[in-house]
């Protein structure tokens, strides 16, 4: 039997003061501000901040982080392929074991607003399924706060590593959840056949997919036309993720209107980062279009950059600068595609803010949306399942 609470006095998405009924982990009622039953539990006394939906990390590796160990500077080389194989020698040889990175990393998340995460976890060769297994069992261990989807991630390739498709079939088993893929063409020197490859799987164990696509210019164009062909083939409509997709930002969005129409139609959603240093897929052309957009933080503080924290409202912010949005729609935009962007690419049921969706909610303490996405303030209250996790930066538990 359910304890209906009352989240009292706050603002839905920056509307009208209002009392938010809970039934358990479910919102039940949003009634104006003081008409909740006085006689009722207070889960928290809002006192006018703004009521969001908790926030989606959309894209993230939480198994490759070195969160919680001691300043380690970038060694990488400038390639892709350097990274890779510099990531590889780090990790190897590295002494803290993954739980006691990655649990304070997803503590962090938490704290800052995230309840729903999609986390892509290496299955290569040069881990074997240990990456996989130690990601599911992280996975167990939060389950009663975060929802958290894993992709399976041929990183070294799924081609050129002998026995990396059979570690992506063997992490499918175990309960990975999608099926990853990475440059078809500029890791694995066989686009059609990685796809093949990716896209039989995914139909094989009945999962979606998500595929790095870092391959520029006409190549990777090129190649989100094979993928969305393979889409459609495949009836997986709805159920495919393009991440990155930096080949995007080459061309003037004018000339992309027919394949963002395209991707709509297929519901294929775009990942962006945003990062300032590569083309970026035209955000705001492809919404315009129909295209769901959807963001992430991509490597947290790991071999690859040192860059990053989790803050989900901050990539809404670094979305915004990227692009030059600084009216209040706009930056309500970047908000959006770090909430209900990230919650269409996933496939959440009951996610919002109103009667019926789920009690995993985020008090900000800001005038309004616009506002909230520029100050990116720390004092946040979050509410997972109907029960305070988290306050002021702080992760509590429950």
């Amino acid at each position: 039997m359910t304890t209906t609470t009352v989240i009292r006095n706050v603002r839905p998405m920056g509307g009208p003061a209002a009392d938010v009924l809970l039934d358990g982990a479910t919102i039940s009622a949003v009634v104006p501000a003081g008409q909740a039953a006085a006689d009722l539990p207070t889960l928290v006394d809002g006192k006018g901040q703004l009521l969001v939906p908790a926030m989606v990390e959309a894209h993230t590796h939480f198994d490759k982080t070195l969160w919680a160990t001691p300043w380690r500077p970038n060694s990488a080389g400038p390639t892709r392929n350097h990274r890779i194989s510099n990531e590889q020698a780090v990790l190897k040889d590295f002494k803290v074991p993954m739980a006691e990175r990655a649990a304070p990393l997803i503590e962090q998340c938490i704290a800052r607003g995230s309840l729903y995460f999609r986390s892509h976890v290496d299955a290569q060769t040069a881990w074997g399924i240990g990456h996989v297994q130690e990601m599911l069992a992280l996975r167990e261990r939060y389950k009663h706060v975060i929802d958290m989807q894993l992709v399976s991630f041929p990183q070294g390739g799924l081609l050129i590593s002998p026995g990396a498709l059979e570690l992506m079939e063997r992490s499918l088993e175990l309960g990975v959840d999608v099926v990853g893929g990475i440059d078809p063409a500029g890791i694995d020197n066989d686009p059609i056949r990685h796809l093949e490859a990716v896209f039989g799987l995914a139909v094989k164990f009945g999962r979606g997919v998500d595929i790095h696509l870092h391959d520029l210019g006409e190549l990777g164009r090129w190649e989100i036309d094979r993928i969305a062909d393979m889409t459609a083939a495949h009836g997986l409509e709805g159920r495919v993720m393009l991440s990155h997709a930096y080949s995007l930002g080459a061309f003037p969005p004018a000339d992309l209107h027919a394949m963002a129409d395209r991707l709509a139609a297929l519901r294929i959603s775009v990942m962006t980062c945003a990062p300032g240093y590569v083309t970026v897929p035209p955000v705001a052309m492809l919404r315009s279009r129909g295209v769901n957009v959807c963001s992430g933080s991509d490597g947290i503080r790991d071999a690859w950059s040192p860059m990053g924290n989790g803050d989900m409202l901050e990539r809404a912010r670094l979305i915004a600068l990227r692009f030059g949005w600084s009216k209040d729609a706009d930056l309500a935009a970047a908000f959006d595609v770090v909430s209900h962007g990230g919650a269409r690419a996933l496939g959440l049921a009951g996610y919002g803010v109103e009667a019926g969706c789920q009690a995993n909610l985020v008090l900000l303490d800001a005038e309004n949306m616009a506002a909230a996405v520029v100050e990116c303030g720390p004092r946040r209250t979050v509410i997972s399942r109907g029960r305070v996790v988290a306050r002021d930066g702080v992760y509590t538990g429950t």
